[in-house]
């Protein structure tokens, strides 16, 4: 509760319309077990796909306008992917942030569905393509500017206001400053009704990041902590998800 309320406070910060605004979290004090809530303001909306041209426009507009307060990588609290704490710790390195945040994903993920030697030997892979997919948005002279980024942006997070403006709204975000394309990378994955239609327009606002012929690369490196994450939550897709790693590995 509390990583969601400072995650709503950033992204109201710098557009007020975009996220409910978020009052205050705490503890139930006669609860039989820890209990938390998170008060916020009540928005009337339909839930769902918002229309892609004005909600992908706001998104990279909040890419485009957040500023890391440190100027790196991280957040200044914990927050969470679904129920999952993502380790937020500023770093300089945008590789060596993420390369931390899958690693730990991929950890809690074995530890709840079981070791797969094969799994692991791909992991292993994995982590050696890393450096060579991102450490180039670092080098040669390039900066990487650290975004913020909901964190878990898919339709099941994102609503339009039932008012005559249609203004999207965007919830249950696990923000922190990173790279603005890990936002869009989850828009890959088969089950999330965000696609094409709104990565094409995403980029016309936010044009990928130099390198620019490596933009692929990262969207599916990125798409597989999402993947991982699913595998989490949802076991039975457990096999699906660890072939798709491989898939990654065969095809870079």
């Amino acid at each position: 509760m509390e990583g969601e309320l400072a995650s709503l406070s950033e992204i109201v910060k710098y557009n007020s319309a975009l996220a409910p605004k978020p009052y205050h979290f705490g503890q139930f004090k006669n609860a039989q077990i820890s209990t938390y809530f998170l008060l916020m303001e009540f928005l009337e909306m339909r839930t769902g796909a918002p229309d892609p041209a004005l909600f992908c426009e706001q998104i990279a507009a909040l890419h485009r306008d957040s500023v890391s307060p440190t100027g790196k990588f991280g957040f200044y609290t914990t927050t969470c992917h679904g129920p999952h704490p993502q380790n937020t710790s500023w770093e300089d390195s945008w590789s060596v942030f993420f390369l931390r945040l899958i690693r730990l994903f991929f950890e809690r993920e074995l530890d709840m569905n079981g070791p797969d030697a094969d799994y692991e030997e791909t992991f292993k892979a994995l982590e050696a393509v890393i450096p060579n997919i991102l450490e180039p948005l670092q080098q040669g002279g390039r900066f990487l500017k650290p975004c913020l980024v909901h964190g878990n942006l898919w339709e099941e997070n994102t609503g339009t206001s039932l008012d005559k403006d249609n203004q999207p709204k965007i919830f249950d975000a696990g923000c922190f400053y990173a790279h603005s394309e890990y936002d869009i990378a989850m828009w890959r994955r088969d089950i999330v009704r965000f696609g094409r239609t709104h990565t094409r327009q995403y980029l016309r606002h936010m044009p990928p990041s130099e390198p620019k012929d490596q933009f692929d690369d990262r969207n599916r490196l990125y798409s597989i902590k999402f993947d991982i994450a699913h595998a989490m939550g949802w076991p039975a897709t457990v096999k699906h998800q660890r072939d798709l790693y491989a898939l990654f590995l065969s095809s870079s």
